[in-house]
C-alpha cells in the first residue's frame, strides 16, 4: 500500500513511529480562519483525516496536537476522536514536545512531526520523520524528509497516517477489517 517510489529511508522512519505530532492550521485544516458575526471561529476538518487519526491510537500509536492557537473547535474535535494529547497556544512548539517526549519516554526518532509553516520548524528538526503538506510554507516543504500529495485540510493527514500504517504493516490488516 506505500507507492512504489517511496524512498527506503522514509519507509525506515515511518516504520519506527510510536508518536505522530500534528499541527492544525494548515495541516488538520486548510488554514483558513472563519469568524461568525458575533465572533466565533469556525473550522473545517476532513473526515477521512480524523479516521486516519482514530486508525492511528487504535494500532497503538500515539496522536498529539501541538498548536500555537487556542480554539473551541479543535479541543472539541480532538475529543470526538479520543485524541488525549492535545497543546493548544503553544509559542514553543519544541518545548511542549520535549517535555511530551519525556512524558511518554519515547525518544525523537519515534516521533513523526507534521507542520506547514514556520512555527513548526523548531520541532520538526528534532524528529525522526518531519512532514510537510504539499501546500506547506516553502522553507518548511524544503526541510522535511518527506511531503504529501494532499495540502492541508485536504486529506494530508491521512497520507501521514496511512504512510506510518503501512510502514508499520499494519495497512493490510486495517483494509480487511473494513472489508468485513
Amino acid at each position: 500500500m506505500l507507492p512504489i517510489d517511496l524512498p527506503a529511508d522514509i519507509r525506515e522512519r515511518a516504520a519506527r513511529v510510536k508518536l505522530a505530532v500534528f499541527d492544525v492550521d494548515g495541516v488538520l485544516t486548510d488554514g483558513k480562519l472563519w469568524y461568525t458575526a458575533d465572533g466565533h471561529e469556525l473550522k473545517a476538518f476532513n473526515v477521512h483525516d480524523g479516521l486516519g487519526l482514530k486508525r492511528l491510537l487504535a494500532n497503538g500509536i500515539e496522536v498529539a496536537i501541538i498548536t500555537a492557537r487556542l480554539s473551541h473547535v479543535v479541543t472539541e474535535r480532538m475529543a470526538e476522536l479520543g485524541i488525549a494529547h492535545v497543546y493548544q497556544d503553544q509559542k514553543d512548539k519544541r518545548a511542549c514536545l520535549e517535555q511530551l517526549l519525556h512524558a511518554l519516554r519515547l525518544s525523537v526518532d519515534q516521533v513523526a512531526y507534521t507542520g506547514d509553516d514556520l512555527a513548526d520548524l523548531a520541532p520538526m528538526q528534532q524528529v525522526g520523520l518531519a512532514i510537510a503538506p504539499a501546500d506547506a510554507h516553502a522553507w518548511v516543504r524544503e526541510r522535511a524528509h518527506w511531503r504529501t500529495r494532499a495540502g492541508g485540510g485536504g486529506g494530508a493527514a491521512r497520507e501521514v497516517c496511512d504512510l506510518i500504517l503501512a510502514a508499520q504493516g499494519k495497512a493490510e490488516a486495517e483494509l480487511a477489517a473494513f472489508l468485513r
